[in-house]
């Protein structure tokens, strides 16, 4: 019995030794034809049923405890748990109950931490074609993988933080039972402690993280304390995660570890993946928590020392819903001052290499603590003189207009960086974002009301929507000079390109 249950226990904690192998390539008319590079299931056996029977069985059972659950198209990303099924399958299985597996996703995001190798960054899998398991073979999504290493060095391909890896190998025989086809997966290792980085890694996937694609953020919660101290800690953790706000999350877990709990090793050993999904969330997602167990709920042997499980989805609003928020959101005069006086305080702090002053009045204002993308513009005498914004909703509006007026004005490779004798000269224009929405036809665009954004692949440009202002364009040719001369994309490549548009409270 002692050995049986250190073994459920390693399972539980998902420490495991495992080997990789190699393909060969064949030979056909004479030419050499590599094998396509398949990812072995290293963990059948360990984690899951290595019968192919017994495993579809066993998650098929798994879900229909969860046969009550109504499936959601609004689903965008869910957290799941990355144990042995035995110990975690149940609250897994309550996560991709909860997707509407009818919903054609281009693609699925598997972002997981790494359990055996420390990378300063991500490793995305470039390298193989497909991932196996006993019910069969998922392709990789290689293309896509690739443009994540092209687009940042924070992205590469660490072949040791894939070949043992279990967090992202125990969500696949889930996708193949709930889904008739599963779509190409994207598998991503995050492993750093760096915030900058992470906003690296966020950035570079936010692009991504719409309604045309599956985010899966695989995480297991507290590690080995008592059975009634992992209810507390998990608990905290999860009302963190609820809160959608990712600086909440951060500070909870570095509350829970000045708790003194005994055991305690983590409170989320998934927290870099649980961090790089946060940073990409705003107001046009619902956090819903869906379960909570523990080790201790399934095997009672050892209840001073257990492992947390929960499992979350995070919704998409509706499209109306997202409308509604973006029309409350408004600024007063004295905010829009205080935005102001803030950028040029930016400007001026940074000719003596000093930090931007904390700003209790902008902190203490719910509107000016709400993540929004924003662009400043500087005017010399009425000239552009520079002009720097961020779509992404990852920072507080206060900081995100500190840090784009100092970039307007020393980044800009347009221009010289400001000089300090020109700032007396300087008029400060500033356009705060309302989320993005996405359209599908010119008809949906309004001139002089929305700024256009467009994307394909790696490329991508924007108009806000005052350019309307200055030229007397038609519909087409707006989208057309944007899709042209800002991302580079032709003059009719916007029409099999992305297409967002975007309000501007501009002063």
């Amino acid at each position: 019995m002692a050995h049986k249950a250190l073994i459920l226990l390693l399972a539980a904690a998902g420490i495991i030794c495992t080997v990789y192998f190699t393909t060969h390539p064949m030979k056909t008319n004479d030419h050499l034809i590599p094998d396509p590079i398949v990812r072995p299931a290293t963990q059948a056996g360990r984690f899951y049923e290595s019968d192919p029977a017994l495993l579809s069985q066993e998650v098929d059972s798994l879900l229909a405890l969860h046969g009550h659950a109504t499936a959601d198209d609004r689903v965008a990303a869910v957290i799941v748990p990355h144990a042995g099924y035995y110990f975690s399958g149940n609250v897994a299985a309550s996560a991709y109950m909860s997707i509407n597996p009818q919903k054609p996703y281009r693609r699925i995001f598997l972002i997981g931490p790494s359990h055996h190798v420390w990378l300063n960054g991500a490793s995305v899998n470039t390298e193989a074609d497909y991932y196996a398991t006993p019910l069969g073979q998922i392709r990789v999504d290689h293309e896509t993988a690739v443009h994540l290493t092209e687009a940042d060095s924070v992205f590469t391909y660490n072949e040791k933080a894939h070949d043992r890896e279990h967090c992202l190998e125990v969500q696949l025989p889930f996708l193949q039972r709930r889904w008739k086809e599963v779509p190409p997966i994207v598998p991503i290792i995050v492993s750093t402690n760096n915030y900058h980085t992470l906003q690296r890694i966020s950035r570079v996937l936010k692009p991504y993280f719409n309604d045309e694609n599956l985010f899966i953020i695989s995480s297991d919660f507290s590690h080995y304390p008592s059975y009634k101290d992992a209810y507390q800690v998990d608990g905290k953790t999860a009302e963190a995660i609820m809160s959608g706000d990712v600086e909440q999350f951060i500070t909870t877990l570095e509350t829970n570890n000045r708790l003194g709990i005994r055991q305690l090793e983590t409170s989320a050993c998934g927290e870099f993946p649980i961090i790089t999904l946060m940073l990409m969330l705003d107001h046009r997602y619902e956090v819903r928590h869906l379960l909570y167990q523990n080790s201790g709920d399934i095997d009672r042997h050892d209840p001073n020392r257990v492992v947390g499980y929960h499992s979350f989805a995070f919704l998409r609003n509706t499209q109306s819903d997202a409308q509604k928020q973006a029309n409350m959101f408004s600024l007063s005069e004295e905010e829009k001052q205080l935005l102001k006086q803030l950028a040029r305080e930016s400007i001026a702090t940074a000719f003596d290499s000093g930090a931007v002053e904390s700003k209790p009045l902008c902190q203490r204002r719910p509107v000016l603590n709400q993540k929004c993308g924003a662009f400043v513009t500087l005017n010399k005498r009425g000239r552009l003189r520079g002009c720097i914004g961020h779509f992404g909703e990852d920072a507080p509006l206060y900081e995100m207009v500190s840090e784009m007026a100092r970039a307007a004005a020393f980044e800009d490779p347009r221009f010289p960086p400001l000089r300090r004798d020109e700032l007396e000269d300087i008029d400060i224009e500033i356009s705060v974002l309302t989320p993005m929405r996405r359209i599908h036809s010119l008809e949906e665009l309004e001139l002089h009301r929305h700024g256009i954004y467009i994307r394909k692949g790696l490329r991508s440009g924007t108009f806000l929507p005052q350019v309307a202002d200055e030229v007397n364009w038609t519909k087409e040719e707006f989208v057309g000079h944007c899709s042209r001369d800002k991302a580079g994309l032709g003059w009719d490549g916007w029409r099999d390109a992305e297409l967002y548009v975007y309000e501007a409270i501009v002063f």
